[in-house]
């Protein structure tokens, strides 16, 4: 019965939105194709015009989805010279939006070992570009509250909900000191914009100005490591430990010749990417297990054993994060099998 209401709700709100792109913006002759969903209640549509060229339609209900900051987030990335998609009309109110159209060819379709040193080079240029021209205010900051609530989604979600995991005392002790030390570490870095889903999948491989980025919507005010981590330890795809180090490397060279980092911070960065991965990683993981039996997403269920895989990675040379590694390698783990 659910399902049957859920597919009754987007009939409808297609017809809305075909309605608002012929009565409200007086186009005509086109043709209205799914493009791509994500990850929240937002969808996209191709517009195919008579001519020939190309619109996205936003479609996101307003009951579910503030669009405002899209388009707060958009002007400022612009500004900062990201190329983001151009908004060529708005309904904030019906949660409607016609946006450029940047393509679909996401990073992730293409990526390979031939190409990937110029397509993260021109990401890590972006992401320069995001850190050192981009909104210092105006935006969420990424706060303690807000790095532990993201992490409490790991226990809740994946381990409760999704595995059925009922942790000790020991465990339960281990996991909330983790997480104090995870946001110290985060915390500790220079704050900067944050894109917040800076990955292969929000990124496309574009003629000019490549890449094109998009769903920037959560951007906030933190760590300067964020984005870095979330592009080069990827949950969709991974590479191996050396070639992410010398990208993080080659990054933080950048980072210091524009002014986002000093030298002195060198001594800390690559320990800050390594623990703001950790972070990362137990939030996408409980976000994954969410989308299963939240949203009735379970498309993103394959892609946890990857993401907790850095984990026990990074405590080879992270012991602060020892404990929450041989949680994963012993009990989540294998329970994911």
């Amino acid at each position: 019965m659910a399902q049957i209401r859920k597919m009754r709700d987007m009939t409808k709100r297609t017809a809305e939105l075909d309605r608002w792109l012929r009565e409200s913006l007086g186009l005509a002759d086109f043709v209205l194709e799914p493009a791509s969903a994500d990850a929240s209640f937002r969808r996209y549509f191709r517009i195919t015009l008579a001519d020939g060229g190309t619109r996205i339609a936003m479609d996101a209900p307003p009951d579910k989805e503030d669009s405002a900051p899209f388009v707060h987030v958009d002007q400022a990335f612009a500004a900062a010279g990201l190329h983001v998609p151009t908004i060529h009309a708005q309904d904030l109110q019906q949660g409607f939006l016609l946006l450029e159209d940047l393509g679909s060819t996401h990073y992730l379709d293409v990526l390979d070992s031939g190409n990937a040193d110029r397509l993260y080079g021109d990401a890590m240029a972006s992401l320069i570009s995001l850190q050192a021209c981009g909104p210092r205010q105006g935006l969420p900051d990424y706060d303690r509250a807000l790095l532990l609530r993201e992490m409490a989604l790991f226990p809740e979600w994946l381990l409760g909900r999704h595995l059925g995991l009922a942790l000790d005392a020991s465990e339960t002790q281990m996991l909330t000191a983790t997480f104090d030390a995870l946001a110290d570490a985060a915390l500790a870095q220079p704050q900067v914009c944050v894109h917040r889903d800076f990955h292969s999948r929000n990124l496309l491989v574009t003629g000019q100005h490549n890449p094109g980025v998009i769903d920037f919507q959560d951007a906030v005010i933190g760590p300067v490591t964020y984005d870095l981590v979330s592009l080069l330890r990827d949950c969709y795809i991974r590479w191996s430990p050396q070639q992410v180090d010398r990208w993080a490397l080659g990054y933080l060279e950048q980072a210091v010749q524009s002014g986002i980092l000093r030298e002195q911070h060198e001594a800390e960065f690559l320990r800050w990417f390594d623990l703001m991965g950790v972070q990362r990683h137990l939030k996408a993981a409980g976000i994954f297990a969410r989308l299963k039996h939240r949203d009735d997403k379970p498309g993103y269920l394959a892609d946890i054993p990857r993401t907790l895989g850095y984990i026990v990675e990074v405590a080879e040379r992270r012991p602060e994060i020892a404990g929450l590694a041989r949680l994963i390698s012993a009990r989540v783990l294998p329970a994911l099998d």
